[in-house]
């Protein structure tokens, strides 16, 4: 059975404890102990994302959740292909209504694509006859660029890598011909979830350390030797991620853990440097070089975030609820997966925060007293003007107050019922998020 380069949590941490600049969102999964495999961002409302068994994680799991309103409500489905026994390789999306999966045979490989246009509903098969080869074929990833434009991709079958285009959202497909493809080594293969893209950029991995690309949809392709050996070996494996269709990151993961950085999609690689970082679950803001790191197992909970490609990182919150997968579409927007405990809590949690330049600097606020019964002080280090907005964990406003320089901070929560609340203080150069808890 081949492996997959997919990051999954070992272990479901107990504990639920509010964590800053995240809010936690209910995937609506009836089956309590649903993980998120893979999150698929289509704009600031609507987000696609797979599940796996918490609990039991080698269980065969074929279900999604999606959201077209930011995750204010979280719909869950079987995404019924005809199989059960199939393995989903990823889920790619273009809207609230249409997305597509792959999914493959644990044993022979043989797969495909699967597309719906009812928000999951229904799944029909698209491209039936390309990865059925038995022996050969092995499916590895599909992913659309927009509603028309999308690649399949699977092993070498008749000696070139099996990858497909279309340009029709997925009716009629076209065998990329060999004159437009690297050759493969000997015994070479990629891996499910080893891949990457970024706009009308498509990389994939493979076991010999290759990593192949093309910057026009499928159509051309280029090959590049890595740093590393083998992307999924057990001894010694590694994970790139890009922020454009140049500017980019290898995390190898090992008896150390090197870093590596690219500035010509992939072509050339830096040389080594130790990776700084505590977690190892990474995803860019697109087009920055911040990158927001979490972690898939059970002991290393929290969340980090580097602004300049991962050469420092800084801690966004430590303890806390586990993060797993996790993905961004710009500073202030961002999902990372969760546990649900039943279908009408938790499950993955929502960025709350803002990672644009300097929106982590050293804070300029103190609030007190923290517990409080009704009225909070906000301590500044220098006279300025200010909002504040406390919000409850959803992230619905529920007061909001603007200070001038002149006046005393202080704010009246006395409203408000016991719990536990987000105080968001806004300056002119920055925000910050803080767990304000009312008695």
């Amino acid at each position: 059975m081949k492996k997959q380069l997919l990051t999954l949590a070992l272990a479901i941490m107990g504990s639920s404890v509010f964590a800053q600049s995240w809010t936690e969102q209910n995937t609506g999964f009836s089956t309590p102990s649903r993980g998120i495999s893979e999150i698929r961002i289509v704009n600031t409302n609507t987000v696609w994302a797979l599940a796996y068994d918490g609990a039991a994680p080698t269980t065969n799991i074929q279900e999604f959740t999606t959201t077209s309103d930011g995750g204010a409500t979280w719909t869950a489905g079987i995404i019924d292909i005809g199989d059960p026994a199939l393995k989903l390789t990823n889920i790619t999306a273009v809207s609230p209504t249409t997305a597509w999966v792959g999914a493959f045979d644990e044993v022979t490989g043989i797969g495909g694509v699967w597309k719906t246009e009812d928000t999951g509903a229904t799944w029909t098969q698209q491209n039936s006859s390309a990865f059925q080869t038995n022996g050969e074929s092995w499916f590895n990833v599909v992913h659309f660029f927009d509603a028309n434009n999308g690649i399949a991709m699977g092993d070498p079958e008749g000696g070139e890598f099996e990858v497909y285009t279309t340009n029709d959202g997925g009716d009629n497909w076209t065998r990329v011909p060999a004159a437009s493809l690297p050759d493969p080594l000997s015994a070479e293969y990629g891996y499910n979830g080893g891949y990457v893209t970024a706009g009308n950029t498509f990389w994939f991995v493979t076991n010999k350390g290759k990593i192949y690309r093309t910057t026009d949809m499928g159509a051309t392709w280029s090959k590049f030797n890595s740093p590393i050996s083998d992307f999924g070996s057990t001894a010694v494996n590694g994970k790139m991620y890009f922020s454009n269709n140049t500017n980019g990151v290898l995390l190898r993961n090992g008896a150390t853990n090197n870093f590596y950085s690219t500035t010509d999609g992939g072509a050339t690689w830096s040389a080594a440097s130790t990776f700084t970082g505590t977690r190892k679950v990474l995803s860019y803001i697109p087009n920055t070089s911040t990158i927001v790191a979490t972690s898939s197992t059970s002991g290393n909970t929290g969340s980090d975030f580097s602004s300049n490609n991962g050469a420092t990182w800084t801690n966004i919150e430590s303890g806390g609820d586990q993060r797993g997968y996790v993905a961004f579409i710009d500073g202030s927007t961002g999902w990372c997966g969760g546990f649900n405990t039943d279908a009408t809590t938790g499950g993955i949690f929502k960025f709350s925060g803002n990672l644009s330049a300097n929106s982590f600097n050293a804070n300029k606020s103190a609030i007190y007293p923290n517990p409080t019964n009704g009225l909070v002080t906000i301590a500044l280090a220098t006279a300025e003007t200010f909002e504040a907005k406390v919000m409850d964990i959803n992230g619905k406003v529920l007061l909001t107050k603007t200070f001038n320089a002149l006046e005393n901070n202080i704010m009246d929560v006395s409203s408000l019922s016991s719990g536990v609340y987000m105080m968001e203080l806004k300056f002119a150069d920055k925000k910050e998020v803080k767990k304000l808890v009312k008695n």
